[in-house]
This record gives structure tokens, C-alpha cells and sequence, in this order.
């Protein structure tokens, strides 16, 4: 049985992929939980995680999978409240999607995403956003 916590921003395309690559797991049907995170930096109209379409996209990729899906939400600075809510929810790894750089700043990640990868104590992978042909 694994936990994977899945950090979704507000692009359908990412989380969908996000969500198609640990439905992909080895064992994904054999108890994976994916919990579903997103992290509001700026909230004023008090949504909800439910109410996000990226949220909805990739919990429709997952359940079709048949994958058991949990929402998790928090308030504050992304990189820092990913690494917190995997350590809530005991997570195994967490899947983050990065941005697509220029070739002048492909060396580096995006800023979430590296906070993310030198904070967590637990594995991070990194899924590329789908290329529309």
C-alpha cells in the first residue's frame, strides 16, 4: 500500500498527467491512495480543493483507474506546505509537475518544484506537461 501526494496547481493538462503517471505505478491497484493537494496562496472567495477543474480532472483520471482518491488543502508558500502535507499524511512519495523552461533555464527547476525536491524527505518525481501535437 502506497500514499502518494500529488501537488496540482491550477493546469488541467499537468494534473491530468500527473495523475495518469501514478495511476501508472507498479501496484497502483493494489492500494494506492492518491491525495490530491493543492496549496492556496491567495484564496479571498473561500475556495474549496473540490471546486478547482485541475482537482477534478485528475480525480476523474484516478477513480477510472480505481484508485482510491483523498483531497488535502492548505494556505501559505507552495513549496513548504507540499513538504508538510506529505509529512500529514504519512505520504510515500510526492509527484510534482514542472514547468516547461526555455533552454536557458532548463538547468534549473521551477521554483516549487526545487523547494519541493530539497525539502521532502520522501522521493519526489518530477511529471512533464503533456506537449499538444
Amino acid at each position: 500500500m502506497y500514499d502518494v501526494l500529488i501537488a496540482i496547481d491550477d493546469d488541467e493538462a499537468r494534473a491530468t498527467a500527473q495523475a495518469r503517471a501514478v495511476a501508472d505505478w507498479p501496484g497502483a491497484d493494489d492500494g494506492l491512495t492518491a491525495h490530491l493537494c493543492h496549496v492556496f496562496t491567495d484564496n479571498p472567495e473561500g475556495a474549496s480543493v473540490n471546486q478547482l477543474a485541475a482537482v477534478r480532472r485528475a480525480r476523474e483520471a484516478l477513480e477510472d483507474a480505481g484508485v482510491a482518491v483523498v483531497h488535502h488543502e492548505a494556505s501559505g508558500e507552495p513549496g513548504p506546505e507540499i513538504v508538510d502535507a506529505a509529512d500529514d499524511v504519512d505520504a510515500d512519495a510526492i509527484c510534482v509537475s514542472g514547468r516547461k523552461r526555455r533552454p536557458s533555464g532548463k538547468a534549473v527547476f521551477g521554483s516549487v518544484t526545487q523547494d519541493v525536491i530539497l525539502s521532502s524527505d520522501v522521493p519526489v518525481f518530477a511529471v512533464p506537461k503533456p506537449t499538444t501535437e
